[in-house]
């Protein structure tokens, strides 16, 4: 992930992995992405507890990222970074947890955490250490309790805070176009996965954010 001095003047995408892939097809999917458009991190959030699944899944996926010099971190499951290889972790408990994954995996990895909509929950996981935070869902949904990242957290943010900052969740045409001069990163997922073209929806929301 970029630090806020040397980003460009766009947001980069962050790409998010669907919770359930198949092995044998996903990874040339992915692959097709990051050939057709620049992602700067990849995100592995599968669903299943499986270590032996999850294991494999990130071995093979680290080959298509680091084959073409993107991060991969992986979700929650910190104690598998290091043994597997991978950048960094996405933790997704506010800021409980990042003062020791920062001191367990040291100053070299990734380390974000999602924060819903709680600036408080922000701030504090910055000062501990996070690489970045990441805010969401940022359009509205049925799941979860019915918080929402709205625009003027980013606006807010982007004008008081040096951590870089993530919005996703729910994620249209609309939302990007409004939400690109404030935030750093765009987290797509589903929004991209869900479409039978993944590599050209891809393209096109990148086009959104210049």
């Amino acid at each position: 992930m970029t630090d806020q001095q040397d980003a460009p003047d766009h947001p980069q995408i962050y790409l998010i992995t669907p919770s359930e892939f198949e092995l044998s097809t996903f990874p040339d999917q992915l692959a097709a992405c990051l050939d057709a458009t620049e992602v700067s991190c990849v995100r592995l959030a599968l669903a299943t507890k499986d270590e032996d699944r999850i294991a494999r899944a990130a071995d093979t996926l680290r080959l298509v990222t680091h084959e073409r010099d993107v991060a991969l971190v992986m979700d929650s499951h910190m104690l598998m970074v290091e043994r597997l290889g991978l950048d960094g972790v996405h933790l997704t408990d506010a800021a409980r947890s990042v003062k020791k994954v920062r001191k367990d995996l040291g100053e070299e990895a990734i380390v974000g955490t999602f924060c819903h909509n709680s600036r408080h929950d922000g701030m504090t996981a910055g000062e501990l250490g996070a690489d970045y935070i990441s805010f969401g869902p940022v359009g509205q949904s049925p799941l979860g309790d019915g918080r929402q990242a709205e625009l003027e957290l980013f606006q807010w943010w982007s004008m008081m805070i040096e951590v870089p900052v993530v919005a996703e969740g729910m994620l249209d045409g609309e939302l990007i176009r409004s939400l690109t001069p404030h935030t750093d990163f765009f987290g797509l997922g589903d929004e991209v996965w869900g479409t039978d073209a993944p590599a050209s929806t891809l393209s096109d929301f990148a086009a959104l954010m210049r």
